[in-house]
Order: structure tokens, then sequence, then C-alpha cells
């Protein structure tokens, strides 16, 4: 069985804040409502959620035990760079799950915010924010995390990858406070390089990790399907899709393998 790693009781990074509740809505409303008094980058870590969400305001399933948070910010730039920490949040998931259970080798992302741990979904991604004049005034990074239960195939749309959990895949228990400690340090140093560097290093590390690269897949966009080999992601995080018909560049999309 691979070796956990443990983490030192200073790894939280300075200047984040952190609220641990045992209940709530959904970790991304209790961030819209605390967005004014937070200042600071915050995370907000429940218990339990009883009206978790995904995306396309689609249930999310929030047993007690499973990570439920959300990275409260207030950042520079308009909702384009603002969209762009779907990428380092899932960059950062990924080495936090990697670090702690000692499988880097099982962890891929897959375009645009899952994680894939062993091939099955073990993590999802929702951003919200909200802005005026073109700026983002606070931007909710939501991350929902299979650690104990996974959601069972009835409970998810046709053609969803598999959920799973990482206590069924690793056999490891972590708690929901050991995860949001990693994952806040990994998505701090991460977003330090993001404002040093722009998305350019962030973007190369992600393909790194990249679900299914090189490999063909099917883009849904509304109701239409499109198959073709993943070439990469452009400069703004876009899919890029090789094609029969050519060359399409997909800046939203449901991915299906």
């Amino acid at each position: 069985m691979p070796r956990r790693r443990r983490l030192s009781a200073d790894a939280w990074p300075e200047g984040v804040g952190r609220i641990l509740l045992d209940t709530t809505d959904s970790t991304n409303l209790e961030a819209a409502r605390r967005a004014a008094s937070c200042t600071e980058p915050t995370w907000i870590l429940a218990g339990f959620q009883t009206g978790g969400r995904g995306r396309r305001a689609r249930p999310w399933v929030s047993p007690r035990g499973n990570f439920h948070a959300t990275l409260l910010m207030h950042p520079k730039g308009g909702p384009a760079q603002a969209a762009l920490r779907s990428f380092i949040a899932s960059l950062a998931l990924g080495e936090a799950l990697a670090q702690l259970t000692g499988t880097p080798e099982a962890i891929r992302l897959k375009w645009p915010n899952d994680v894939l741990l062993n091939g099955g979904k073990v993590s999802g991604i929702l951003l919200e924010s909200l802005g005026t004049q073109g700026g983002v005034d606070h931007l909710a990074v939501g991350i929902g995390v299979n650690l104990i239960a996974a959601p069972t195939p009835d409970q998810v749309e046709a053609r969803a990858v598999t959920p799973v959990s990482v206590l069924a895949e690793t056999g490891q228990r972590l708690a929901p406070e050991t995860l949001l400690t990693a994952l806040a340090a990994a998505f701090a140093r991460l977003e330090a390089e993001f404002a040093a560097h722009g998305f350019a290093p962030i973007r190369e590390r992600w393909l790194a990790r990249a679900a299914r690269l090189g490999e063909r897949i099917v883009a849904r966009t509304g109701t239409i399907n499109h198959e073709g080999i993943f070439e990469t992601i452009d400069a703004t995080g876009a899919l890029v899709l090789r094609t029969d018909a050519g060359t399409l560049t997909l800046p939203a999309a449901d991915i299906h393998f």
C-alpha cells in the first residue's frame, strides 16, 4: 500500500484565512455571503452540505466524511483571468492528493476541471463569480472530493466518468482537514506562480497530467457532439480538438471518453 506523507503543523499558507463549519447549504453560497467581510483569500470547509451543487446546477452528493470546500478570492483582472483558476484548482488538488496518497501516477486531470483517480472521477470543481463593470468582485472556487464515498451510477448523468472514492481506490482514509491543508498550500504556491509568470507554466504542468491527451474524445456543446483528437489547451484554457473537418477550439464543452 502507498505510504502517506505527514504534513507539518505549520504547512498552512501565510495570509490565507480558514473557516471550518459543521453544516451549510453550500460552501459556494457561504462564500458569497461572506464575500464582503473576508478581505483575504479564505478557505471555507463544511463537514456536510444540504444543497451541494455541481456544474449546471446538478446536485452534488455531500455525505459527511467527504470533502466540501470553497476558496473565496478577490482576484485582479477580468472574468477570463478568473476562469483560469479552474486549472490552478484542479492542478493543486491533483498535487495534494498525489502527495497524501503517494499515488501520483494514478492522478489525471480531465478538461476543464475534474480530477480523476485510477480513471474514475474523484472530484469536481465549480467556479462562480460576481462582478461589475467588467471586473470580478469575488470568485468562489468550490471543490468537492469523494474521500470516503462516491455517488452510485444512477446518481450521475449518462456517459459520465464513473465516480470513485479515495478510500475505495487507495485504501486510505483522508480527513477533510488534512486534505484542506495540503490543498491550500498547493493552491497558494501555484497562485503565486500564476501572478509572477502568467498562465503558461500552469498550462504546461496541467497538460503533463491531462487525461486522454493525444487520444480521441467526444466534446459535447449543446446538442452537438464533436469527435476528434485532444491536441492541447490554448493560452486561454480552451480545448483544441482535431476533427476530420479541421481543428476546433472550444472554450466550453462536456467531455466524454
